[in-house]
């Protein structure tokens, strides 16, 4: 009995002025091993030279003059790729070395596998808090999930090049980057086609969240466009962070890690918590918004060590503040 054959991969990058986080995402793709047997970059309107930065490392360039959203762009690829496996990769993640090999395997062995997705690191990109909040979450919810899956990740996710045609891709309604990966798992399911969740294909991301940024993605981009693909087919099943739970929890943590971005900026946070205290505190606020073990523990630990370190501007203009304060060293208080 002959072993199934070693799937070709083409890889396809969309990209819109990816500047220097595209730059190190082609730089760890070239060095893979073994290599993909194409990378097909198409540049969804860009205006940044990043066109001509992915000629530079060999890629197949696909050029779209007006800006369509990545939905349109991955399908623009898939169309133009040779590979028997698409493997989507977002402009601002970085590969492992050993990437390409996984994925390939992962095919190799599981022949009646249809399409395949990882997930984030747990050692994100971008230091600043929101960033690594947003990132730790997307890593514990998709290290927690089933392995059978019921959705789908474009960030680092795998289709059959037949299968993905035969469903027309994704949806190209999504002008944004938005849930039309979660959309494309939901068709697949719905076509009988199995989906795995390989919890071992890690890539690194590289964004760097703000407060505008992670709101206008979890509320605009996210939560009202799954609002309506709920309404739409009228249920959809529970899987990763589609649990009606899920969605809830990631609301409440999301105000919640807003709280915290203010307190990270505080030089007193700061100077009483090191890089790795500091990572614990935000890997507890990622992981306790889904995870009802975590939520008292997290809840509690976060309001002592509020109070121990950090005093926002009109804390002492309170009276509770007035009346708490302890006397100044050098007043003795009256005798009675």
């Amino acid at each position: 009995m002959t072993s199934p054959a070693t799937p070709t991969i083409s890889v396809i990058v969309p990209v819109y002025n990816g500047g220097g986080e595209f730059r190190r995402c082609l730089e760890n793709l070239s060095r893979t091993d073994p290599p993909p047997d194409e990378i097909i970059v198409v540049t969804d309107g860009a205006t940044d030279g990043s066109s001509d930065l992915a000629e530079s490392f060999g890629a197949l360039v696909l050029k779209l003059p007006v800006t369509g959203g990545p939905a349109r762009a991955r399908n623009h690829g898939a169309r133009r790729a040779a590979g028997g496996v698409l493997l989507f990769i977002d402009g601002d993640v970085l590969v492992a070395p050993d990437t390409i090999g996984k994925v390939a395997a992962i095919f190799r062995q599981n022949p009646a596998l249809s399409a395949a997705f990882g997930s984030y690191d747990d050692e994100p990109g971008a230091a600043n808090f929101l960033s690594q909040y947003k990132n730790l979450l997307h890593h514990y919810v998709h290290q927690a999930g089933q392995e059978e899956a019921v959705t789908f990740w474009a960030g680092c996710g795998a289709v059959r090049r037949d299968v993905f045609l035969a469903l027309d891709g994704f949806d190209e309604s999504y002008r944004y980057p938005s849930i039309e990966d979660i959309e494309l798992g939901y068709r697949l399911k719905q076509a009988g086609k199995r989906i795995l969740l390989c919890k071992d294909l890690q890539v690194k991301h590289l964004k760097r969240w703000g407060a505008l940024s992670l709101l206008q993605s979890d509320l605009l981009r996210r939560a009202v466009p799954w609002t309506e693909l709920i309404l739409r087919h009228g249920r959809l099943p529970n899987d990763l962070n589609l649990k009606a739970s899920g969605r809830l929890s990631a609301v409440l943590a999301s105000g919640l890690a807003l709280s915290l971005a203010g307190a990270w900026r505080e030089p007193s946070w700061r100077s009483r918590c090191g890089p790795s205290t500091r990572r614990s505190i935000v890997f507890s606020a990622a992981s306790g918004g889904f995870d009802s073990r975590l939520r008292p523990c997290f809840g509690i630990g976060f309001i002592i060590f509020t109070a121990r370190s950090y005093s926002p501007p009109w804390r002492s203009a309170t009276p509770f503040a007035a009346a708490s304060a302890a006397p100044p060293a050098s007043v003795k208080p009256p005798r009675r």
